[in-house]
């Protein structure tokens, strides 16, 4: 239980390709910070703002919780999207009635799609040398 004066805070972890992203709720006026910096100084396209912002949108909280995250690894959409992650997360930890809104909305479903792995004799994952017959 909080002590007299400390602010509840919710956890969640959200990974997509290769971003991580540590997610704190906490109880606010609906402040996004990404890596110590404003949402919209963060992310320059609206789209990437969008996607971080739907778990809020879907269960009403965008202006009772403060986001703050640090995210690292990837590029700006992969990161976007493990932000995304992590907030349903942290809102499903907050408060369980999220959780069906969340789920059917898929904010709660890891991407496992990853980077496919080179292999020996071809130059990408699946690209081979050109194949000349003489």
């Amino acid at each position: 239980m909080a002590k007299a004066g400390e602010k509840i805070m919710f956890y969640g972890t959200g990974r997509r390709k290769n971003a991580i992203a540590r997610v704190r709720l906490v109880e606010g006026k609906g402040n996004i910070t990404v890596n110590g910096k404003n949402l919209d100084e963060y992310f320059g396209l609206e789209t990437l703002k969008y996607i971080v912002k739907q778990p809020l949108n879907v269960t009403n909280t965008a202006d009772k919780f403060d986001v703050i995250c640090k995210v690292q690894g990837g590029g700006f959409t992969g990161q976007a999207g493990a932000i995304r992650h992590g907030i349903a997360r942290a809102l499903n930890e907050a408060n369980s009635e999220y959780r069906p809104a969340l789920k059917s909305n898929g904010f709660l479903t890891r991407d496992p799609r990853m980077k496919e792995r080179k292999k020996y004799g071809l130059k990408k994952a699946r690209k081979a040398p050109q194949f000349s017959k003489r």
